[in-house]
């Protein structure tokens, strides 16, 4: 790619200001001075530095956050906070945006990226990628409720839900459940317990293509993916379900 670009895209300015770079000198490829705006450079074979410093260049960055309430999940709103408002302004470089939605009042984890192609994987309803929440539910769920789910719900526009995995792990007047999805219509998980009268009264997404969320990121806060994790949803996304 050309160094302008490679630059621009770690942070070090925009393109008009690293050209300033460029001309004085200080940008380096393999020891050798750069000034040339339009040089191309390989920076997987080559080292790119400035001032001296190594540019540790990479393409795609890879977020895992514990979404808190309140917040959207968008990459910008005229009117609330984003989940990309709260991003350090060095994770801002990558352009980033959120993979699918929770909603504003849903915790938990989302997913974070710029890489396009694993975020059409994984949510491409031929992908059928598994999405696991843990909900209080206001009623008593039921054995009856489990065999709905399992056979899909009909949801209040009349679209049938494909098949769920409902767990119950308290039933109650005030229930608790897992449930694992593998599509996400609008306001999804509340509208198939509606579907059932009853009323999901809070809802926190734990796991998505096998990806667990971390238990040491509070509500709000956020960390790249490990290369292991990273590997681990490029594979679940990758296998096509029946």
């Amino acid at each position: 790619m050309r160094i302008d670009k490679m630059l621009a895209n770690m942070g070090y300015g925009t393109r008009k200001e690293v050209k300033k770079l460029l001309k004085s000198g200080i940008v380096r490829v393999d020891a050798k001075p750069i000034k040339d705006a339009k040089t191309h450079v390989n920076p997987e074979t080559q080292e790119v530095t400035v001032y001296g410093e190594v540019v540790e260049y990479r393409e795609f960055i890879y977020l895992m956050m514990n979404k808190p309430q309140g917040l959207i999940s968008a990459t910008e709103d005229a009117h609330d906070t984003t989940v990309i408002d709260i991003l350090e302004p060095e994770d801002h470089i990558f352009e980033p945006f959120p993979v699918g939605r929770l909603d504003k009042d849903t915790e938990g984890l989302l997913l974070i990226t710029n890489d396009g192609k694993l975020t059409h994987q994984l949510l491409s309803p031929k992908k059928g990628v598994g999405k696991r929440y843990f909900a209080t539910i206001e009623g008593e769920v039921t054995e009856a409720d489990q065999e709905a789910f399992r056979n899909g719900i009909v949801l209040d526009d009349g679209y049938e839900t494909k098949p769920a995995e409902l767990e119950i792990i308290h039933s109650g007047p005030t229930s608790e459940i897992e449930l694992v999805i593998t599509e996400g219509k609008f306001h999804q998980v509340k509208r198939m317990f509606e579907s059932v009268d009853k009323q999901v009264t809070y809802l926190k997404r734990i796991s998505m293509a096998g990806l667990e969320l971390d238990e040491d990121l509070e509500p709000g806060e956020y960390r790249e993916l490990n290369d292991d994790e990273i590997e681990l949803l490029h594979q679940n996304s990758s296998q096509l379900k029946e």
